[in-house]
């Protein structure tokens, strides 16, 4: 399949997907989220799949939508923004969230909106010293959207939740780290390195556990302990079914590194 608006492949159980507007800051058409669509069925459906890059060309990350685009363009009172949302923005985060690998993020440049927010819905989120995260919505009348305002007061707090998406403000990627918004701030020569580390890592890991890790943590934010402590018990019992814990045991007592298969 030849794409337009995204790069994508999957080689090695390493999977990257590439926002490529850069022309346009890799804000989101339509065509690109049909295209990004088509890349999750692929990686949904891999069975060899151990991680996922998510990062975009040119020197924005993802300036949210695409403001030119007809499907969100004002029209006399009957533009429906909530349908935008609820076949594609709401789609995407839903995904990403429930892939059952780990999805690293490299943030480039700008996150703009939709952006930003999406960048949070990943598990791990690197950015260059030069990115930066704004929730631009409240400039538009708007609301943060794509899990902006479920991700915000979990990573922030209430209080800055509130002031960056009712002030809009631009965060540095340097006090983005500082306040726990994402894992580490990079210099911008690193971030692809760094990124790749990361990705090698991963796909030399417990695949499966590493996915009942997320599982557990995302289930967190809105279970009882009572649930989360029944929920810990039967990932453990799936965990320790697996052939990578098997291995893991076996390496442990033979005094050996492990090779994890994602079995």
């Amino acid at each position: 399949m030849t794409f337009e608006t995204i790069e994508f492949g999957i080689d090695g159980g390493i999977g990257r997907l590439v926002l490529n507007r850069p022309s346009a800051l890799n804000s989101f058409t339509t065509q690109m989220h049909w295209e990004v669509a088509q890349a999750l069925d692929r990686l949904e459906s891999d069975e060899s799949l151990r991680c996922l890059l998510l990062t975009a060309n040119g020197r924005g990350f993802c300036a949210g939508q695409d403001l030119s685009d007809s499907s969100v363009t004002p029209g006399g009172g009957e533009t429906d923004l909530g349908q935008a949302i609820e076949e594609h923005y709401n789609p995407l985060i839903r995904r990403l969230r429930a892939l059952p690998v780990p999805v690293v993020c490299a943030v480039n440049g700008v996150a703009a909106g939709a952006g930003a927010n999406l960048a949070f819905a990943c598990d791990i989120v690197l950015a260059a010293r030069s990115a930066s995260f704004v929730q631009a919505f409240c400039r538009l009348g708007l609301v943060p959207d794509s899990g902006g305002t479920w991700h915000l007061p979990r990573l922030v707090g209430h209080a800055r939740a509130m002031g960056l998406a009712m002030l809009g403000d631009k965060v540095t990627a340097e006090q983005a780290a500082a306040w726990g918004m994402i894992w580490k701030m990079v210099e911008d020569d690193a971030l692809a390195d760094e990124a790749e580390s990361l990705l090698k890592h991963f796909v030399a890991q417990p695949t499966r556990g590493l996915a009942f890790i997320k599982q557990a943590l995302n289930a967190s934010w809105t279970n009882s302990l009572d649930a989360q402590l029944d929920l810990e018990r039967d990932l453990q019992r799936a965990a320790g079914r697996t052939e990578d814990y098997a291995e893991g045991v076996a390496a442990f007592m033979e005094k050996r590194k492990p090779e994890f298969r994602g079995r």
